[in-house]
């Protein structure tokens, strides 16, 4: 049975918000693929509801590839306490960490708008009625007024 990193991740002992490295990979090339765990809120205390993290999914895909080169992927966790972030290259925990607290110190303005939002029409979206803006809204404060640390286990707040 393979091992998942992620499960044996003791939960109980992390405090979000955080950045974690999960792993580097290297491929047979000489290719490096990093893994991130981008926790938005506390494991087994809180979750961001289904529409919340949709918007979210839908923003970061935008914002925080336009802030970090290399991004292949950001992924929700089923849990909906964060995101899964896969880059090629070796960027830095606490790399991420200013790119996840400068977009969501974007979410937060009264200028960013629903309108904004890419690919939440029906046409481009699975479950385009799932998005709730105002939720982003609301998590990015709570996040923000929390600070974003590059460590999981010690409050290093970027």
């Amino acid at each position: 049975m393979a091992e998942v990193e992620s499960f044996t991740l003791d939960h109980n002992i992390v405090i979000a918000p955080y950045v974690r490295l999960i792993a580097k990979e290297v491929g047979p090339k000489g290719d490096i693929i990093t893994n991130f765990d981008v926790r938005l809120t506390q494991p087994n205390e809180t979750a961001i509801e289904t529409s919340g993290m949709h918007t979210f999914e839908h923003i970061f895909a935008d914002l925080m590839r336009n802030q970090l080169d290399g991004i292949i992927d950001i992924s929700p966790f089923g849990c909906r306490t964060g995101f899964h972030l896969i880059a090629w290259g070796e960027p830095t925990a606490t790399e991420v960490a200013k790119v996840l607290k400068k977009t969501l110190e974007e979410i937060v303005k009264d200028s960013y708008t629903i309108d904004k939002v890419q690919g939440i029409a029906k046409i481009a979206c699975g479950n385009y009625k799932d998005h709730s803006l105002h939720s982003a809204k609301e998590w990015s404060k709570i996040i923000l007024e929390k600070g974003i640390s590059d460590d999981a286990f010690v409050r290093n707040v970027v």
